[in-house]
């Protein structure tokens, strides 16, 4: 006899339906898993063993293999532990066949038999759905499984023992119940901040189109303290974000207790990251920083700290709102639409502009010091903006009366007025939707951002005067339409390109 078990693989955050098969035959004993399993894989075996032994239940002597199919797809993680252990209770008869066929089974089964969290569950939970069939997944998982729909029969046990009593009849399962992200602390205000109305500004307009921003100053002048308060600027991820957000988390295993995301992530990766932790990668090919900040914030501190190729690697992603991870059997992609925030001294001690404080080789150090930053790289950054050091009169100041609240509801009617305008074009010809003014290119950007002709005459001037590339011309574009938005109006005008150009600056060093 052979007992199948449905599972799945993930390459990126796609789902690979995998069929384990289990058989038990005369001949030599043996306990075998063939199919291209990977170390953690392979160690099931132990872990299913003692499970069962754990239950009162000792494996037949027989030569048991079991294979994992299509055996060419390379088999990665602990969940494949449960699928295997449900093949072996079917071929023993423990287990009804017919039943276990109906589910999709993934789970890692600790030596006592309770079954503890794995990655990946809310993707498995969606592809299930989608072929109609149940979801067997650990206890711990229940509330993730249940946000693919109220359609799908999940069944969370918290051990081996709760699901065969399950299936025999003698306990019953309750369904589990969705559960969202607990409410973190409010997020820092922008009322903090003191002096930098400009930069402020400029954080307004950035939440607003989803605009990347690079801010240059010297130490202790607010960058990171305005990089700090942008997600308190930005709107809720909205349901299809949110399940798109979090199947990514998932994936890497970073959902906490299987609740679903509902703030826009924030990233802040340490200079000494990887490639692989950043971009995405490693021996089984996680997402990165830059996918974990999916329809979020990425914030790089220190920008030319970062080594070169690392930067250089960011240039595809940015633009195409994708990571691919290449490997020689096959390619991952991972989504990654991501608001890249930036933050820089002017040089390597930072006071270029204070004669009083910069070092003696300036302002030498200062062109070597930016010229880190390559010029495609910093072409695709829309804004950039000087924070000059706060003073201390400003610092004696009251707190602003205008805090993050303020801000953050005309960002929201600026996004509201975004989204109804995207939703008549309907999906992007690369397959996906746009909903910021950052997304817009090509014809659509032509049609949405246009301005009118003075506004057109002094881009064309600015263009020509800047040494503007295509691409700087289309963001300074996409830049005056959000700031149109802000305002209500209906078209670009000479103001708002006027106001675009001035957070356009030539590329340090050059």
């Amino acid at each position: 006899m052979v007992a199948r078990v449905n599972t799945v693989a993930f390459q990126g955050i796609e789902v690979l339906g995998i069929d384990v098969q289990v058989q038990m035959s005369g001949g030599i004993v043996a306990f075998t898993v063939v199919g291209l399993p990977d170390k953690a894989v392979g160690e099931s075996r132990e872990r299913v063993r003692a499970a069962l032994h754990a239950l009162g239940l000792a494996l037949p002597a027989k030569r048991i293999t079991v294979n994992l199919a299509p055996a060419d797809v390379l088999k990665e993680g602990s969940h494949f532990d449960l699928p295997i252990a449900l093949g072996l209770l079917t071929v023993m008869g423990v287990l009804p066949d017919a039943e276990i066929a109906r589910y999709v089974a993934l789970g890692e089964l600790a030596l006592d038999g309770a079954l503890t969290p794995v990655a990946g569950v809310l993707p498995a939970a969606i592809d299930a759905l989608a072929n109609e069939r149940g979801l067997i997944c650990p206890a711990a998982c229940g509330g993730e499984a249940a946000w693919a729909g109220p359609d799908l029969d999940v069944l969370a046990p918290a051990n081996l023992l709760a699901l065969i009593n399950h299936f025999k009849g003698t306990q019953v399962l309750t369904p589990p119940k969705p559960r969202m992200q607990e409410q973190d602390a409010p997020p820092p205000d922008l009322r903090d901040v003191k002096g930098n109305e400009t930069a402020k500004r400029a954080l307004e307009v950035a939440a607003a189109g989803s605009h990347n921003l690079l801010m240059i100053g010297p130490p202790g002048s607010g960058k990171s303290m305005l990089a700090a308060r942008l997600p308190g600027l930005l709107p809720p991820l909205d349901p299809a974000e949110a399940l798109e957000v979090s199947m990514i988390h998932s994936v890497g295993g970073l959902l906490e207790d299987g609740r679903l995301l509902r703030q826009r992530p924030y990233r802040a990766p340490h200079q000494s990251a990887s490639l692989p932790a950043l971009v995405g990668g490693g021996t089984r090919a996680k997402p990165g920083e830059i996918s974990l900040a999916h329809q979020g914030v990425l914030f790089l501190d220190e920008l030319p700290e970062f080594p070169r190729a690392l930067l250089e690697a960011l240039r595809q992603p940015l633009e195409t709102g994708k990571a691919v991870v290449s490997r020689a059997n096959h390619h991952v992609t991972y989504p990654a639409r991501v608001q890249l925030v930036a933050a820089m001294n002017p040089c390597r001690c930072g006071h270029l502009d204070d004669a009083s404080l910069a070092c003696a080789r300036a302002p030498k150090c200062a062109a070597d010091y930016q010229s880190k930053i390559s010029g495609p790289l910093f072409d695709r950054i829309d804004l950039h903006i000087d924070v000059p050091a706060v003073s201390p009169a400003d610092l004696s100041l009251p707190p602003p009366a205008e805090g993050s609240a303020a801000i953050a509801a005309r960002v929201a009617v600026a996004r509201a007025i975004q989204a109804e305008r995207y939703s008549g074009f309907g999906p992007y010809p690369a397959g996906r939707a746009v909903r910021t003014n950052a997304e817009a290119d090509g014809e659509l950007l032509e049609k949405v951002a246009s301005p009118d002709a003075p506004g057109r005459a002094l881009l064309t001037e600015a263009a020509e005067g800047l040494k503007l590339s295509a691409r700087g011309y289309h963001r300074v574009m996409r830049v005056g339409r959000t700031l149109a938005d802000l305002d209500g109006a209906e078209g670009v005008r000479r103001r708002h390109i006027a106001e675009a150009l001035s957070y356009r600056r030539i590329a340090p060093g050059r």
